[in-house]
């Protein structure tokens, strides 16, 4: 459009023509304000107007790629709540970080690393991917470390924030067949049992096996044949071998973590300049500020494990299997011994005659001796190794002071040296 023309226009023709030029003074009208902005609104700050796409309207789940500051002291918590700097917007909202694994899952990760990025997904306004991201955790001014604790970038929006973190089901056998058993206690309802099917199971002792299906009640269920109630999540199970009553089954899987929906805009134009915006605080400052002790759980606790010691039966070898076995490996029949051996007799209990008992109490005699003798020398050893270390001692601060002499008389000579030098 020719400018020229333009100006030939009238202010009011222009302006529908062009649009508001750049420069010009503007009067907006603005809908729905609270009172509190018009209340404690102050000049001195401008208010800066702007826009957002139409995509960003909508709320979800954010993916971002994260990493602590390295000047902010501590690490980021999952699930505590920090100040998001994204785009125009600001809000409040609870992250989950996670990890990506080399076949893509995504693990979910309890604090962030040291010096490394991670992701981080949380519930918020939507914005374009590769947005930057700065992260604050309070916005008080009397702050004495670094504010900054973390910056990110989007790297994508999506609807379903698949994270997964470990979890380990514990059951115990309550009947047991040949290689199948009923394992109790892992599930709490049938549903949860086909959940599993399939799954992969492993006893303590390594024997290996598979989840096949619900137990049928009138084999896992006792209190059906009582006229009680049945009991649910009873699954039949297979192994490699046959596994005993106190052996402990568990269950390693992958359970999804739940991404809280929480986001909390920044209200800090509907309160006074001077006044700190305060959100939702983490668990420490909560047990802080009510004088609250971390929760142990004795169950987490370390404890010294004593297992008493397990007799096994003697292994039977079928006569069938033992034609194919080599010579070395075969059991061989020694034949019973009509008159126990000399050993055997004696652990039984022999009494010994006048004269083996005077030779026993002689060769105790000696030894106690020969052990008193052992405690004497040691004692005496003891005394002239410390003797000999104190004298070790002394000579070392002797050697210690005469080398510092040295030092100090031949610096004073390169000193007198090195004057005579400057004055020449």
């Amino acid at each position: 459009m020719n400018i020229a023309e333009l100006d030939e226009l009238d202010e009011a023709a222009r302006i529908e023509t062009e649009g508001f030029r750049t420069g010009t003074y503007l009067r907006l009208e603005i809908h729905d304000v609270p009172c509190e902005m018009v209340e404690y609104f102050d000049p001195c700050h401008p208010v800066l107007v702007g826009g957002v796409g139409l995509g960003e309207e909508n709320v979800g789940y954010m993916q971002a790629r994260l990493k602590r500051h390295r000047w902010h002291k501590k690490v980021l918590k999952t699930r505590d709540p920090i100040i998001v700097s994204v785009g125009w917007r600001r809000y409040q909202t609870t992250p989950v970080y996670a990890i990506e694994d080399i076949n893509g899952r995504h693990r979910m990760l309890k604090y962030t690393p040291e010096h490394m990025h991670c992701l981080a997904m949380f519930w918020g306004p939507l914005a374009p991917p590769n947005t930057g991201i700065v992260a604050v955790q309070n916005l008080s001014n009397n702050q004495a470390t670094f504010r900054i604790t973390a910056t990110a970038v989007v790297v994508e929006f999506k609807h379903e924030a698949k994270i997964v973190k470990k979890i380990k089901l514990v059951g115990y056998p309550c009947k047991i067949f040949k290689k199948t058993a009923l394992i109790k206690d892992m599930f709490t309802s049938d549903l949860e049992v086909a959940r599993f099917e399939g799954a992969a199971i492993r006893t303590v002792s390594g024997i290996r096996g598979q989840v096949k299906k619900v137990a049928k009640e009138e084999l896992g269920n006792q209190p059906k044949r009582k006229g009680g109630q049945t009991k649910e999540g009873i699954a039949r199970c297979t192994f490699e071998d046959k596994i005993l009553m106190s052996d402990i089954v568990f269950l390693r899987a992958w359970t999804q973590v739940e991404v809280p929906q929480f986001y909390n805009p920044l209200t800090t134009a509907l309160q006074p300049r001077q006044k700190t915006w305060q959100g939702m605080r983490t668990v420490a400052e909560l047990r802080r500020e009510n004088n609250l002790t971390i929760p142990v759980n004795k169950d987490s606790l370390y404890k010294k494990i004593e297992r008493k010691q397990r007799k096994f039966n003697p292994v039977v070898i079928p006569k069938s299997l033992q034609a194919s076995l080599p010579f070395e490996s075969k059991p061989k029949d020694i034949p019973k011994r009509k008159r126990p051996l000399l050993e055997e007799r004696r652990r039984k209990g022999v009494v010994m005659d006048p004269r083996e008992r005077k030779v026993h109490a002689l060769v105790q005699q000696y030894q106690l001796i020969r052990s008193d003798k052992m405690k004497k020398r040691k004692v005496s050893e003891e005394k002239k190794r410390k003797a000999l270390e104190a004298e070790r001692a002394k000579e070392e601060e002797l050697s210690k002071k005469r080398r510092r002499e040295e030092r100090r008389v031949k610096y004073r000579a390169d000193d007198k040296k090195m004057k005579k030098i400057r004055r020449a």
